[in-house]
């Protein structure tokens, strides 16, 4: 008779309470997790799924205190008692913001850095590193800074960090949250592919829809801190909230049929194309003189009453792009100018007043002792009243459902709200053109389409130009859609135009979803793309 096997996993009536929080995070968990498997964790922002990860992965208690009950079991034995260094000779963890992970100056440095903290071969050790570069393939980033790659190339140097060590539990918090769509598209059949290889794989993710198509065996739902639904994926769709939760696009459709929404409208002003208040003119850029451009050649206007959505693969020079009309970055050839003047011969304060630029990662920019000091840096700066800083202040805090966090620490805060954050401190200076780098990572549904809409609606932004890697993001707010490929502008036009070659798409690295499909068939009907709860008024 053969012996029941250890599980990789057990969590048993786990709770744990923030030292400054006066509630529980997380209240009286039971899960399991078994090798060979992957497990979709899913919940809206702040329901206590990051605090799970820390719990699991020694973060809790080591790092983050507080009180906790319950107990985890790593293949039978208790952790508790057990060091941050103990417990990573089981689990490894991808964390949400790779900027916080990454320490080494050369990408395969940072793949390796864990091994050589074991005391590694050397010869074992860079076989290993480049393994893991080769199963992402990212092997040509090899021996390139980690400073000079992009946000989506650091998270799969960080991911390819993690697989080096060959952990037996991979922990998988936001993995696609930086990465374009067929990034996060090999990202996931790795994993899937490690689960199938006898990995046990628990992700924590908002991209639903992707992550569904590589077959998890269970998903586990959590809201408020305890987990409402654990079973096959099949039946998640119909306990959860879909407001809270971007499911597939014929799921909403289905759930939606009886209470459809109305279609959002921008409250942009009327398109103007008189006078651009941004301008490219033949632009190149390169970080350095001994490196490669990074744009060659771009030729752009952005003008009052469009709303921009900028799509490109990973490295493909989109973040270089709208740092140059802020004037954080000179073109090396050509011009930049904002509203009529070069940005070489101005400075990003002056330019501050015109572009609020919100940064893809949020500890980039969050440096406060609270949050309410954050939100007012900005307009103090500019010479706001005090009566108008209030002011700013709090419509921005509301327009990212934050204001319970005014007195706390920025940096605090989970990934998802310093997110939110930054965006709200940028807000607040009530900039005339809006930048946003990736503004929806690490949001769940509701967050990002609930500020989204309070910001496309509220007067005072000329134009609006957000970066994503988020084709039904761009396709349901964007009234134009930019697509970069490798550092050249290769598509411009309306979300209709330039997503309607599929074959073209795949050649970009965008992957089409159920949603830009669904809006497709409809659009005899609709005459517009929109979200899948608006598309609802058209069935029957």
């Amino acid at each position: 008779m053969t012996e029941p096997q250890v599980l990789p996993l057990v969590i048993r009536d786990l709770s744990f309470r923030y030292n400054s929080r006066g509630t529980p995070a997380i209240k009286n968990l039971n899960l399991e997790l078994h090798s060979g498997e992957v497990l979709l964790l899913a919940g809206s922002s702040g329901c206590g799924k990051t605090t799970l990860m820390r719990c699991i992965n020694g973060l809790i208690p080591e790092a983050y205190h507080g009180e906790m009950t319950g107990d985890i079991l790593l293949y039978g034995e208790s952790v508790r008692g057990n060091t941050l260094a103990d417990i990573s000779q089981n689990v490894g963890t991808l964390l949400q913001d790779p900027e916080r992970q990454i320490l080494g100056t050369y990408v395969l440095n940072e793949v390796c850095f864990g091994l050589e903290s074991l005391g590694m071969e050397r010869s074992e050790m860079i076989r290993r590193g480049e393994e893991a570069l080769k199963r992402l393939n990212i092997l040509h980033l090899r021996d390139k800074e980690t400073f000079g790659t992009s946000g989506g190339e650091k998270q799969k140097v960080a991911l390819a960090g993690v697989l080096a060590m060959q952990p037996k539990i991979l922990l998988l918090d936001e993995p696609l949250a930086s990465l374009d769509p067929a990034s996060a598209h090999e990202a996931l059949l790795a994993f899937r592919q490690l689960a199938d290889e006898g990995l046990a794989v628990m992700i924590v993710e908002h991209r639903l829809e992707d992550v569904l198509a590589i077959h998890p065996e269970r998903v586990v739902y959590m809201e408020d801190g305890e987990i409402t639904y654990q079973g096959e994926p099949a039946g998640l769709s119909q306990v959860v909230d879909y407001h809270k939760i971007k499911l597939p696009a014929a799921d909403v459709l289905a759930r939606a049929k009886d209470a459809p929404e109305t279609e959002f409208v921008p409250a942009v002003p009327p398109l103007d194309y008189s006078k651009p208040l941004i301008e490219f003119k033949e632009v190149g850029f390169r970080y350095h003189e001994d490196l490669p451009e990074v744009l060659h050649g771009v030729n752009l206007n952005v003008h009052a009453g469009e709303v921009i959505a900028i799509l490109g693969h990973n490295g493909s020079g989109k973040t270089t792009l709208v740092k140059h009309a802020l004037g954080l970055l000179k073109p090396t050839r050509g011009s930049v100018l904002l509203e009529g003047v070069e940005s070489k011969s101005t400075t990003v304060a002056k330019a501050a007043r015109t572009v609020g630029y919100v940064f893809q990662s949020p500890t980039q920019m969050l440096f406060a002792p609270t949050v309410q000091d954050e939100l007012a840096f900005g307009p103090k700066n500019l010479g706001f009243d005090k009566e108008t800083i209030q002011e700013n202040v709090r419509w921005a805090i509301q327009s990212v459902h934050l204001e319970e966090e005014l007195g706390t620490p920025p940096l605090a805060l989970s990934f998802g709200q310093q997110k939110r954050v930054s965006i709200a401190s940028v807000l607040s200076m009530r900039s005339r053109i809006l930048m946003m780098d990736e503004p929806t990572a690490g949001q769940d549904y509701w967050n990002y389409q609930s500020f989204m809409d309070t910001i496309l609606q509220m007067p005072g932004f000329d134009s609006i130009i957000f970066i994503t890697h988020d084709l039904d993001l761009a396709l349901t707010y964007a009234n134009r859609i930019i697509v970069l490929f490798d550092g050249r502008i290769v598509a411009d036009g309306t979300p209709q135009d330039v997503l309607k070659d599929t074959e073209q798409l795949l050649k970009w690295r965008l992957l089409p979803t159920s949603l830009l499909e669904l809006n497709f068939r409809m659009f005899p009907q609709t005459g517009k793309f929109q979200r899948a709860e608006a598309l609802a008024r058209y069935i029957g």
